[in-house]
């Protein structure tokens, strides 16, 4: 039964449409899906512009952004978007569903590329002339021969195509290391020969459908940032080298490293949606909105508290993924009244807050402090791990700025203030007996005492009432 992409009108109802991988896939008669909500100056929207531009070769583009952002949900807008496919054959796939990201080499990377791209055209009605079939059946024959040489075991090759057997050698390649490994031996012995293989596929789709193929792979920013490395910079001709439209998703570590250089003309990054002007407390009211939105299409209005929508939208930071985590949460705890409160969504606030209490170190504390206070992007190497664990978040204006997690605020706040440990030379004093009297503060003490708290005061960030008063 295909997935209802309409408002809940119960909480019951409404926990699977706050999935956090829940896919916005495009309605079959085209357009945006209902769940979709624009932001502002999106990135995606470029994207779209260049791809249309006119172009000597074939484009290529490094797609990246925080985890949660909604990296693959745009990917799948561009899929879906009319004027893309009047020019383009999108071939759009989760480099998961076809290789190990956690064992992942460009020669996998090309292969799944090619495999794809042909089994997407066969099931759309595509014909293999008859050249380009016996090309593709000879190299499954040389796979076939050296997997049983090399483990004396039954081969790949089965019954059923060449369909079959690229979808078959997928599953293998994934799920079996031997078999992987030996398949990247042979690809690099007939580098070549498999490349011009992928690109003759690509060229009969051109030919045949009077469209550039267009591979958009999603998931590659889930590989560890040394493979990306290897595969997008010790690699880069030769993930550059198809003669189609290729659309990468990247990690967002690159960015922060000296290695992006490699890519830095064709990468497009997407920030998060932006809840504050840098350097200001002052609510940004379009991406509120922005946020808003997203949960008013998933959730009838009635069974939210305004105050609760806006402090989930407040905690989420404007990343997607935390508001359906923000959601999720409140949904669970609100299921007996039949309405999300506040109480439901400050509960998840500090449930966040307790997960990175646990695994922040007190130099990523100090690291995290230093972010609130200036809101830049200074040290790219300390930073780049926070960002993919979102204990900080990555915005842009005019240049990108950074802001922590709005969860962690309080517990930056308590390090910042904790008293220094006595040492030897200043030794913990014995309390005091009960029945004693304590001693009245001097005037200075009451002096020091009233400046303290007047910088606390002037340190502690707006409350968000604050902002509701400011645009009442």
């Amino acid at each position: 039964m295909p997935f209802l992409y309409t408002a809940a009108s119960d909480l019951r109802r409404a926990w699977p449409n706050f999935e956090l991988d829940l896919p916005l896939d495009s309605p079959a008669g085209g357009g945006p899906n209902p769940f979709y909500v624009e932001r502002p100056a999106n990135p995606i929207a470029r994207l779209e512009e260049e791809l249309l531009a006119p172009y000597r070769l074939p484009p290529k583009y490094f797609f990246s952004g925080n985890r949660g952002c909604g990296k693959s949900n745009e990917l799948r807008r561009v899929a879906g978007n009319a004027e893309i496919r009047a020019r383009y054959f999108p071939v759009l796939f989760s480099i998961r569903d076809e290789a190990d990201v956690n064992n992942l080499d460009y020669r996998d990377l090309l292969l799944s590329i090619g495999g794809r791209m042909y089994r997407e055209f066969r099931a759309r009605g595509g014909k293999i002339p008859e050249a380009l079939e016996r090309e593709l059946t000879h190299w499954r024959g040389q796979v076939s021969e050296e997997i049983v040489r090399t483990r004396k075991m039954p081969s790949v090759d089965v019954d059923g195509g060449l369909d079959v057997f690229f979808a078959r050698l997928a599953t293998r390649v994934k799920f079996e290391p031997s078999t992987r490994q030996e398949l990247r031996q042979i690809i690099e012995r007939g580098m070549s020969e498999l490349a011009e293989a992928i690109d003759h596929i690509a060229d009969v789709i051109q030919t045949q459908t009077r469209k550039t193929p267009l591979v958009l792979i999603d998931d590659l920013d889930k590989v560890d940032p040394t493979t990306a490395r290897a595969i997008f910079q010790g690699s880069r001709e030769t993930m550059l080298r198809p003669n189609f439209a290729i659309v990468y998703t990247v990690s967002s570590s690159l960015f922060y490293t000296a290695e992006f250089e490699a890519i830095r003309d064709r990468a497009v990054f997407l920030p998060n949606v932006k809840l504050r002007k840098r350097g200001s407390s002052r609510r940004d009211l379009e991406g509120y909105e922005i946020m808003r939105e997203t949960v008013r299409r998933r959730l009838n209005p009635d069974l939210i508290s305004p105050r609760a929508l806006d402090e989930a939208v407040r905690i989420s930071g404007g990343v997607f993924r935390e508001l359906m985590r923000v959601l999720r949460f409140a949904i669970t705890r609100a299921h007996r009244t039949g309405r999300i409160e506040i109480d439901h969504v400050l509960g998840a606030e500090a449930e966040i807050r307790g997960e990175y209490r646990r695994i922040l170190t007190a130099e990523q504390r100090q690291t995290l402090r230093d972010v609130r206070a200036r809101n830049q992007l200074d040290d790219p190497q300390k930073l780049a791990p926070l960002l993919q664990m979102l204990a900080a978040m990555e915005y842009a204006d005019a240049e990108p700025w950074c802001d922590v997690h709005p969860a962690l605020v309080s517990l930056l706040e308590e390090g910042a203030a904790s008293p220094a440990p006595p040492t030897e030379s200043d030794p913990v004093p014995a309390d005091p007996p009960a029945n004693t009297r304590a001693t009245a503060p001097t005037p200075a003490r009451r002096s020091a005492s009233a400046t303290r708290a007047r910088a606390r005061t002037a340190a502690r960030p707006r409350d968000d009432d604050d902002d509701d008063r400011a645009f009442r």
